[in-house]
């Protein structure tokens, strides 16, 4: 293993991480402030995505793509939650699970009637499809894409926004009140539908836009959005429910721990057991190296790294 291949994989955490972070966060805040559990935000990473495809495609400009991805989203999470979100806030947990769910399946299906069933492809633009040597040795071919190294530094602009958003804002005052007492700021002639309604646009935008840079490295597909929301909900169990610090942290732990493991497990398990062993077992201890994390991390701290309102 040359220090060139880790930096690389850090690297490629790094960036997967980022991508978690932008899903996460308003994930995070959705659950800690309005209490709810929206397992349809999957879904407007998707739309994020389409949106991206779609405008990039017509436009040729892969700004105005991303621009689409992100205010697509936004419109559709703020549909979404006055249409439909807005009857299950006093409803269980379960009533929750069951509508966004189905709200899975709805717009999966209205995906695929107006996109088609095929995959749509985007390619890097020009601009953003060089890279930078890893190592300044003359020998080494070792170099990683700049336009990963950009969805970096957006998750992290994102992430001083939001700190900024809520720790030094009006609103952000708001938000934090209102997801330690929700009655009280109601009482206080604050008007907690309109709260709930701009986070709720908010945590879409950011996944619509996660959707957007990611479009260019995966395919854009009817379900895309399902994985990924898998490891939101662990990345914010990790973090602690309605912390954005926490889903920061958490994120790039996810990203590490899943990028770093697929990658270098097979060698250390080369180590120990027989080679015909390492490629099944190694693939099989990969894949749930998170949800190991997860439960190693919530035995010490059962509320998460960062609680909100800790």
């Amino acid at each position: 293993m040359t220090a060139a291949l880790f930096l690389e994989q850090l690297l490629n955490g790094l960036q997967l991480g980022m991508t978690l972070f932008l899903m996460s966060a308003g994930l995070t805040l959705v659950f800690g402030v309005m209490g709810l559990i929206n397992l349809a935000h999957g879904s407007l990473y998707m739309i994020g995505a389409f949106c991206c495809a779609t405008i990039t495609t017509m436009t040729g400009s892969f700004l105005l793509g991303l621009l689409a991805g992100f205010v697509g989203a936004a419109i559709a999470g703020l549909i979404i939650e006055v249409v439909v979100i807005r009857k299950l806030y006093d409803r269980d947990h379960l009533d929750q699970v069951l509508a966004t769910f189905a709200l899975i399946l709805i717009i999966s299906e209205g995906t695929s009637w107006i996109f088609g069933s095929s995959p749509l492809y985007l390619s890097i633009p020009s601009w953003l499809s060089g890279s930078i040597p890893l190592s300044f040795e003359e020998d080494s071919n070792s170099s990683y894409p700049i336009y990963r190294l950009v969805i970096i530094a957006i998750g992290l602009i994102i992430a001083y926004s939001l700190y900024l958003l809520i720790t030094k804002t009006r609103l952000g005052m708001r938000i934090r009140a209102g997801e330690s007492d929700r009655e009280m700021i109601a009482a206080l002639g604050v008007n907690i539908r309109v709260i709930y309604s701009l986070i709720f646009a908010l945590g879409a935008a950011l996944a619509g836009l996660a959707g957007s840079l990611v479009s260019t490295l995966y395919s854009v597909e009817v379900g895309m959005g399902e994985p990924v929301l898998i490891l939101a909900l662990v990345v914010i169990v990790i973090g602690g429910i309605g912390s954005v610090k926490g889903a920061l942290v958490a994120s790039i732990l996810v990203g590490l721990v899943d990028t770093l493991g697929r990658v270098f497990l097979p060698n250390i398990l080369a180590l120990f057991i027989d080679n015909s062993q390492v490629a099944t077992l190694s693939a099989s201890l990969a894949s749930v190296l998170v949800y190991i994390l997860m439960a190693v991390i919530l035995a010490i701290r059962p509320q998460g790294l960062f609680p909100a309102n800790a």
